[in-house]
């Protein structure tokens, strides 16, 4: 019995550093989450009603516990490098079956598919159109190289100060060649339906009305409607037109394009003592643009960026956390399944619920405690060298017994 039982604490001791020397060589794994050998007491008709003379049979292996620690986070500066900052683990698609991990080293494949080494594809909630994410289905994140479509410009935006004390220009009728004939212009880059830029400029001539000018829009030497009357109260606000709003009748362009169609918002222009200033000349369209690169927020947000200052959404990144992460299944290669013991998959999106968030540019360390490891480790060597004393003592004693009669 002695021997079995001692032989037991060999095993157990064994087993011990097994899960030590597993911990320690995945010190530097990212994503790597540490293990722990649980063991437990042994008795002969356990659960009979022991007397308290038992003697126990040894110790077994009650189980290897994962442990769900955070590792330290450390940054790369490599947009699709994904820590998990929190609870929740990323979630991967191999094909029909869905894998959870903490190891966050992504890249592309030949196809635009965000991916992990060994080929699973990042799943994040789609793009629903409408500025927000169907968090109701999956969706493999997919990177596109295409160009960014242009958008003609529908609207302008002026912050504009007329001064309050211009007279009416000396030359009538209006001439854009002929400075005296105007009072103020200033012009910014328009876009048409194919991203071309055009040049839309503003004229103001002060009337001989009180507080009244006349604007004459040009997109590209050409008028847009004719002079449209603004008119300013005593305390220097836009009064005419009402709302600020002047919708200009549609411009023929020509070359194929649409005709553009502009709306002028002019409730930041005013009538003040002074210099002309321009304070802001804002305008809505855009020309064709060429991906710079990948941006994700602490949402979990992919954005692509473009040359022509937009950001398209591909995705809102997906999170899933269980009941029991420890009760997922091992897959190897630091990721998971989900079994019985885990509970079912929660998915949300980071940041809500008891989810973690997204630090992009960085990577989850392994939480493995070298210090502590290596403590254990000597800790089971001193275990394993006792129980094999403990052997050598129970054979000595067997020796002497047998020799008894000599």
């Amino acid at each position: 019995m002695s021997f079995s039982t001692s032989l037991s604490g060999l095993n157990a001791a064994s087993e011990n550093l097994n899960v030590t020397s597993h911990n320690v060589a995945n010190a530097n794994t990212t994503g790597f989450k540490g293990s722990r050998a649980e063991f437990a007491d042994v008795f002969a008709n356990a659960g009979q009603g022991l007397t308290d003379r038992a003697v126990g049979g040894g110790v077994r292996l009650a189980g290897v516990r994962q442990q769900f620690d955070q590792g330290s986070v450390e940054f790369t500066n490599k947009p699709l490098d994904l820590a998990v900052s929190g609870e929740g683990f990323l979630t991967f698609a191999n094909g029909e079956e869905l894998s959870y991990s903490r190891a966050g080293a992504l890249g592309t494949d030949r196809n635009g598919f965000v991916t992990n080494p060994q080929g699973g594809r990042l799943q994040v909630f789609p793009a629903d159109g409408n500025n927000g994410f169907d968090t109701g289905r999956l969706e493999d994140l997919q990177v596109s190289t295409a160009d960014n479509p242009p958008q003609a410009t529908t609207r302008i935006g002026a912050g504009i100060n007329l001064p309050a004390g211009s007279d009416v220009p000396a030359t009538t009728p209006f001439d854009p060649d002929d400075t005296s004939s105007f009072n103020h212009t200033t012009s910014v880059t328009v876009f048409d339906s194919l991203g071309q830029a055009r040049t839309a400029a503003l004229y103001f001539s002060k009337t001989a009305n009180d507080g009244e000018w006349e604007l004459r829009t040009r997109v590209d030497g050409q008028d847009v409607g004719g002079p449209q009357t603004i008119a300013f109260d005593t305390a220097g606000q836009l009064s005419t037109p009402a709302g600020g709003e002047i919708a200009l009748p549609a411009q023929a362009l020509g070359g194929g394009v649409d005709d553009l169609e502009l709306t002028l918002g002019l409730s930041d222009i005013t009538q003040y003592g002074g210099g002309f200033s321009v304070d802001a000349l804002r305008q809505d369209g855009f020309s064709t643009g060429r991906m710079t690169g990948l941006e994700v927020t602490k949402e979990g947000i992919v954005q692509a960026r473009f040359t022509n200052g937009q950001a398209s959404p591909l995705g809102q990144i997906a999170l899933t956390s269980f009941a029991n992460p420890e009760g997922l299944s091992k897959l190897g290669d630091t990721n998971w399944g989900e079994s019985f013991n885990s509970g079912p998959a929660i998915r949300g999106v980071a940041g809500s619920g008891d989810l973690g968030r997204i630090e992009s540019g960085a990577l989850e360390a392994s939480n493995v405690d070298l210090t502590k490891e290596l403590v254990n480790m000597i800790t089971a060597q001193r275990t394993f060298q006792a129980n094999a004393q403990m052997i050598t003592t129970n054979d000595q004693v067997t020796q002497t017994v047998l020799n008894i009669r000599r």
